[in-house]
């Protein structure tokens, strides 16, 4: 596996921002990862691009990005093993391909199964840690694998105890005995859903902000009138007031910058502090 330098990570983002990585490295194996630890600089795993958003100055460390040969698929009686590389979507298409139930969902997250993890992704009112039966690690900073489940994870809404220095190199999900017709049904539903309500064809990574306690940020920010505040090159959507689009001209600084001006004016407005889901990468060296 070859160590790149100097890789250009914007394309590889969902947002199409952020400047380069110091070293690249996309592994096939679970050999390839172990090959590079113990990792001793800052490190990225960066997924499929969806909730992060890199600096313009780019990321000073290792960025990895898990390859095709990371991203398995494997069905086993009611549970089905993924590569932490594997697209959430992809993960829900096999289990319905063999009549299995309950992933349907992962369908409306535009992620992997190693992101989903580490953040205990959800939507349609599920959640990872609910369908999760134990996922693998990997420390790069020592080279260890370890197994943990959900209460091993400390799984709570949109967070959980994985470091960043740590990878998720698989994880097995709970399924059920179903239909693939009426799984499918479900996953056309959610998709139609998502291109009524949520902006399509323009740069984003999803929702912006994670929902406070008995609220859902989106409301929040719509009713004090925030959708269409731009600053630079990027705006609140008009359409949903949680995803921030960026146009072409926009840098990833603009988009850092929105995300500072909502939060305040949320909080000077009512007291609420809105927490970001999305992780912002480079943006602190």
């Amino acid at each position: 596996m070859e160590i790149l330098e100097n890789v250009e990570l914007a394309p590889l983002t969902t947002y199409k921002l952020g400047g380069r990585a110091r070293w690249f490295a996309e592994p096939t194996s679970a050999e390839d990862l172990l090959a590079l630890t113990p990792v001793e600089v800052p490190v990225l795993v960066l997924g499929r691009g969806s909730n992060v958003l890199i600096a313009d100055a780019g990321f000073d460390g290792l960025v990895i990005r898990l390859a095709s040969g990371l991203a398995e698929i494997e069905i086993d009686g009611l549970s089905v093993r993924a590569g932490g590389g594997a697209s959430l979507a992809t993960v829900a298409r096999a289990a319905a391909k063999s009549d299995l139930g309950g992933l349907e969902w992962l369908v409306g997250v535009p992620g992997s199964v190693g992101g989903a993890v580490r953040m205990n992704a959800g939507c349609f009112g599920s959640e990872t840690s609910e369908a999760l039966i134990h996922a693998k690690l990997l420390d790069l900073s020592t080279g260890i694998l370890d197994v943990r489940t959900p209460a091993d994870l400390e799984m709570n809404y949109r967070s959980t105890n994985v470091q960043p220095h740590e990878l998720v190199l698989e994880a097995t999900f709970r399924v059920a005995p179903s239909s693939r017709s009426v799984s499918e049904g479900k996953m056309r539903e959610i998709t139609r859903w998502r291109k009524d309500h949520q902006p399509g064809g323009t740069f984003n990574a999803g929702s912006v902000f994670k929902n406070p306690p008995g609220d859902a940020a989106g409301r929040i920010i719509d009713a004090l009138g925030l959708k269409g505040r731009a600053v630079g090159g990027v705006s609140v959507s008009h359409r949903h007031a949680n995803f921030f689009v960026a146009e072409a001209s926009a840098s990833a600084q603009d988009m850092f910058d929105l995300v500072q001006v909502v939060k305040a004016e949320v909080m000077d407005a009512t007291g609420i502090e809105l927490v970001p889901e999305v992780q912002f990468a480079g943006f602190d060296q």
